[in-house]
């Protein structure tokens, strides 16, 4: 359990990162996503949650990494 809440704490830390750091950019930014087509959206979450994958898979595997 206490892994679990390190991995939302660390998640919370950088999701907000971007706000605190660079907040007319990220205003920006946001703008522009709102207008991209949904398609390339979803295109982009999934290769996000592949690579978020393949990053746990490695970190469990590798006997340095906490695996």
């Amino acid at each position: 359990m206490s892994e679990l809440l390190t991995v939302i704490g660390l998640i919370l830390v950088l999701e907000g990162l971007p706000y605190f750091a660079f907040p007319e950019k990220f205003k920006t930014w946001i703008l522009k996503l709102a207008e991209m087509p949904e398609t390339q959206l979803r295109i982009y979450g999934l290769v996000s949650m592949l690579i978020g994958l393949l990053v746990v898979f490695l970190a469990r595997r590798s006997p340095g990494l906490g695996g």
